[in-house]
């Protein structure tokens, strides 16, 4: 029934649509700033999910729709539910990239540029040398980056710290030097004896913080942090949902200052 709505909406806009010869469709946020930093003047980018959504649970619009059919080079991750779908609706001719995996680190994130900075010289052979321009200059932001908050950490002593935090955090928290005590999933499909389990973990471990996701809800991680005492951590997965995060790079800032700051001893 959802493939039937996706080509009724597809046809009622094929008429009307200007094409877009350059354009390149990203699912999220992460994936479009690293097309239009790569991409610069030489290309169009249009994102679909705003970046306080869980993926999971948007809904298609029908300009999301024409932007596909028409971009010249698609960009997503494989955790969107809907985009095999929407690619094989669409029937567009442009090329497809997945990138499945983290982008929670400035490492993750490097992976991520190098590979949509191939991808858009393999579409824009002529624009080639101004992608890895722009690619090199950004991932030695995110390298500068990595050694300053890595530094931070182990000022911190993050590793005398126990934490428990959602999945979608783990590899930024991890990578960060912390303990991590615990982690749990979806917090929609958490029950009460899930808390209780958490908890004792919590109280075994003295856990200090519980870390949530913003886009995943946080209901729950709030729910165990009061049970144990703990404090309750809120971090994004995507920029410009939270105040100061315009950018990955401001994110990855935000949120590990979110962390160190609330394991900074009383004075």
């Amino acid at each position: 029934m959802r493939r039937i709505a996706l080509a009724v909406a597809i046809s009622l806009l094929v008429t009307g649509s200007a094409l877009a010869t350059e354009t390149v469709v990203s699912t999220h946020a992460v994936l479009g700033e690293f097309a239009r930093v790569i991409g610069g003047d030489a290309i169009d980018v249009v994102t679909i999910i705003p970046s306080g959504f869980c993926p999971a649970h948007y809904d298609l619009a029908p300009s999301d729709l024409a932007a596909v059919m028409n971009a010249s080079l698609v960009l997503y991750s494989g955790f969107e539910p809907w985009m095999e779908t929407l690619l094989d609706a669409t029937e567009s001719e442009g090329a497809v990239l997945q990138l499945p995996g983290s982008w929670s680190t400035p490492t993750a994130a490097v992976g991520k540029v190098e590979a949509i900075r191939d991808a858009l010289a393999d579409r824009f052979p002529e624009s080639a040398g101004t992608f890895a321009a722009n690619a090199e200059a950004y991932i030695e932001d995110l390298r500068s980056l990595e050694r300053s908050l890595l530094e931070q950490a182990e000022a911190a002593e993050v590793s005398s710290t126990a934490v428990i935090c959602i999945e979608w955090q783990l590899d930024f928290v991890s990578w960060l030097g912390f303990e991590v005590a615990a982690t749990y999933g979806i917090p929609e499909g958490l029950s009460l004896r899930d808390l209780v389990q958490l908890a004792d973990v919590g109280r075994s471990a003295d856990v200090m913080l519980i870390i949530d996701n913003l886009q995943s809800g946080v209901g729950f991680g709030a729910k165990l942090a009061q049970e144990i005492g703990a404090l309750h951590i809120v971090l994004s997965n995507f920029p410009g949902a939270m105040p100061g995060t315009a950018t990955v790079l401001d994110l990855f800032t935000a949120n590990a200052e979110a962390l160190l700051t609330a394991i900074e001893p009383i004075e």
